[in-house]
């Protein structure tokens, strides 16, 4: 591993959205499903023109009470329009300013069913591909959505996450259990420097599943983001790894 790609979700209301984006090298941004609206969107894109981030549109469910928390039963052909608004949405800002759309990443609930649910993955796919098919499509490791995104024809990127705990089928541990969310920053970077150096991450049953790291998320909206971010990138340059955006 010589290169690894950092992201963070951005415009989702948190008060620290430019000092992550002078660190991060890729942002998911909110476009008015879960979070923000076009004004935020708008900010958050300017900022990434001035740190020189890549962009990406960050689609989750329309419901803010739950901050796209919730899982929803939506037909596939409700989760196509919607995701598809979104993205579009978020193209047609970046492109007002001047910024490229290179990537996609659902959020939240979406995010996980699509994981593990091919007909909502394939849903997320096919809005995807009817906005612009040479999106990239960011999504969790190894997962549904990372095989429906390659049967798609879409450029897939296998997404880990610094500041969550995994279980053994390799998906993230719920929100809802205990030990979901990993508080200790160091023991944070452990993690993300195990799955990039070593291709495995520990998991909450004490046991190390196998995983590809092309990108590493960091929760914009955690706590210890900041540190969090600054401590990963000071482990990763001790381990002679660059930080690049996924955009080649």
């Amino acid at each position: 591993m010589t290169s690894i790609d950092l992201n963070c979700d951005l415009g989702e209301g948190a008060a620290h959205d430019e000092a992550l984006m002078s660190l991060i090298t890729s942002a998911n941004i909110a476009c008015g499903g879960h979070a923000g609206d076009r004004g935020s969107m708008r900010e958050v894109v300017k900022l990434a023109r001035i740190y020189g981030v890549a962009v990406g549109a960050h689609p989750g469910y329309v419901d803010r009470e739950h901050f796209g928390r919730r899982e929803l039963s939506l037909t596939a052909n409700e989760i196509f329009e919607m995701v598809r608004d979104q993205i579009a949405s978020m193209q047609s800002i970046a492109r007002e300013l001047g910024v490229p759309l290179i990537h996609v990443k659902p959020h939240g609930a979406l995010y996980t069913q699509a994981a593990k649910n091919r007909e909502i993955a394939d849903a997320v796919v096919s809005a995807i591909n009817a906005v612009d098919g040479k999106l990239r499509l960011f999504a969790l490791a190894g997962s549904e959505l990372i095989f429906a995104g390659q049967d798609g024809g879409l450029s897939v990127v296998n997404e880990v996450f610094v500041d969550r705990t995994y279980r053994g089928d390799g998906s993230l541990t719920s929100r809802d259990e205990p030990g979901a969310l990993i508080d200790d920053v160091a023991t944070g970077v452990s993690q993300a420097m195990s799955m990039l150096c070593d291709g495995v991450v520990p998991t909450i049953e004490g046991t190390h599943v196998p995983l590809i790291a092309e990108t590493i998320c960091v929760h914009g909206d955690g706590e210890h983001a900041v540190d969090y971010v600054r401590e990963l990138r000071a482990a990763l340059t001790r381990a002679g790894v660059e930080v690049l955006p996924c955009v080649g």
